[in-house]
């Protein structure tokens, strides 16, 4: 009797949402991943963004285990320690105000939108207006704040009140945001859409008009947050200023968890009984994402993200120096880091994955960079080695 494939048992039973990777994953240690045969994999693909501190991380693996042997679950009626240190520890990193806990990124990004249309409420407001080439997730309010057909395609009609403009055009936000715009939701630095950063005079532009208009900004720093990029969050390398802050993917240190992080002006628009979830802020998660900041906030882990930027900038430079029609730019911070190539990037995808380098195809010619925080110069060495290899073969 044949016996099926874990492929062949995948594609008969899920929904075909997922191109999965032609690799069988066995477990993980630090920042390689092993297959079924133990072929060794450096990972920069990082979970995409969440497993900032690797694989078997001792901190996490003991704060899930502490806590999952006193409980994994009660439900937000009652007071749990986790959660609380969890909150206490975001905002004190932050300056921010108030916090509610969720699952991902995307339902951070509903919340959001939630906080911003109950404190608009009354205000004569309602126009929310996201970024062209943006992604905050595949819930209805992120795709009707983006402007991608690829992932809006055959989901009309999308929520009112929504629309998008012309990320880091100045002209263009001078003539979209208005008396009635409510939100300006962005990425401070576009991830699925190839490693764009905010421009500081789009940012600075956004912050005036806010002075003139009223409105909230909101960032989604789902990827970039959590000191990925060398800093705590995205938006303090291009002097952005939001109201808003959306917090997922690495805060939970590879399990379920998200954050919708608020200011003074929102503090109080969300009262009891207005929103709320089953299982955000779950213990178990909450305890893993504490051990997360104890080594990003504490151990060092945000400097050295901001050292491995410097040196994958370095390695992208000397790339294109070296082969100038196959690499175009290097964009991003830190463990957040676009190679934009002349060609599709995809082909480079996967002969690096067949040489032992995980990486990210993303915005057609992007090799997306997510490694985690926890890598070295020698990583980096490994991967300009194999990537250098590849281009001079193709050249």
């Amino acid at each position: 009797m044949n016996v099926p494939t874990l492929a062949e048992r995948e594609h008969a039973h899920f929904f075909h949402t997922y191109k999965r990777l032609a690799v069988e994953i066995e477990r993980g240690e630090g920042a390689y991943l092993y297959d079924r045969s133990g072929k060794r994999y450096l990972d920069f693909f990082g979970g995409l963004a969440v497993n900032a501190l690797g694989y078997g991380h001792p901190g996490v693996l003991k704060a899930i285990h502490d806590q999952s042997s006193k409980y994994l679950h009660l439900s937000n009626f009652f007071l749990q320690e986790p959660q609380i240190r969890l909150a206490e520890r975001l905002l004190a990193a932050t300056g921010f105000q108030r916090v509610f806990l969720c699952n991902s990124g995307t339902e951070a990004l509903e919340g959001a939108v939630k906080l911003a249309r109950k404190w608009g409420h009354g205000r004569g407001k309602a126009i929310i207006v996201g970024m062209s080439n943006a992604f905050h997730g595949r819930t209805f309010a992120a795709l009707s704040l983006m402007d991608k057909p690829k992932y809006r395609d055959g989901y009309a009609p999308f929520l009112p009140h929504s629309a998008s403009m012309a990320f880091n055009d100045i002209d263009a936000a001078t003539k979209v945001i208005n008396a009635e715009t409510l939100a300006v939701v962005l990425e401070c630095i576009q991830g699925e859409g190839g490693i764009f950063p905010v421009a500081p005079a789009f940012a600075r532009t956004l912050n005036e008009l806010r002075e003139e208009f009223g409105f909230l900004i909101i960032a989604d720093e789902i990827q970039s947050g959590v000191g990925r990029t060398g800093k705590f969050f995205g938006f303090e390398h291009v002097g952005l200023q939001p109201d808003v802050v959306l917090v997922a993917k690495a805060i939970g240190g590879g399990l379920p968890l998200g954050a919708v992080l608020g200011n003074d002006r929102v503090a109080e628009s969300f009262t009891y009984g207005v929103h709320g979830t089953t299982f955000g802020g779950n213990p178990v998660a909450c305890a893993a994402g504490n051990a997360v900041l104890d080594e990003v906030v504490d151990g060092g882990l945000m400097q050295n993200a901001a050292r491995i930027g410097e040196e994958l900038h370095a390695v992208g430079d000397r790339l294109r120096r070296e082969f100038p029609k196959m690499v175009k730019e290097t964009r991003g911070f830190g463990c957040m880091i676009g190679i934009d190539l002349h060609m599709p990037s995809q082909p480079y995808v996967d002969a690096l994955m067949s040489r032992g380098i995980l990486v990210n195809s993303t915005h057609e010619t992007v090799l997306r960079l997510l490694p985690p925080l926890t890598i070295t110069t020698e990583h980096c060495g490994q991967f300009e080695h194999e990537l250098r290899a590849l281009l001079k073969a193709n050249a």
